[in-house]
């Protein structure tokens, strides 16, 4: 039995709404910084690819170019359109950024519901009824 076939999609989708809750609160932090362009990614189409194609770029010497750190490269972030634009240049809109913020923390803790489930389940399974 393989870990991978118990958690299913749901190991990966901890690590990338942790990453999404991550730049969701960079967002919201600079909502006043002049110029900051607010950034987010689609959680589904990186959850889709990082179950197909789950390869991390590592350096093993400090010559090296390293990878862009983080489980999400800024290079496959997107910057998000305002409704409305500011005056400052300032493309953070704060309703926006706390409606996506909560709606990521409600699925990550699915997933940790979820997990927790199947941990007691094995726990319950390994130790038997008896």
């Amino acid at each position: 039995m393989k870990l991978d076939d118990v958690f299913g999609i749901h190991e990966e989708s901890l690590r990338l709404r942790a990453r999404r809750s991550e730049v969701l609160a960079a967002n919201l932090a600079n909502a006043d910084t002049p110029g900051y362009k607010a950034r987010d990614f689609d959680f589904k189409a990186m959850l889709r690819k990082e179950i197909q194609d789950p390869v991390r770029l590592a350096s093993t010497h400090r010559g090296h170019i390293r990878p862009d750190a983080g489980l999400i490269a800024s290079t496959r972030m997107a910057y998000r359109v305002p409704q409305q634009d500011s005056l400052d240049g300032n493309t953070v809109e704060v309703e926006r950024e706390q409606s996506e913020f909560s709606a990521n923390a409600m699925h990550y803790q699915a997933s940790l519901r979820f997990l927790d489930s199947r941990i007691k389940g094995l726990i319950r399974a390994i130790k038997g009824s008896g």
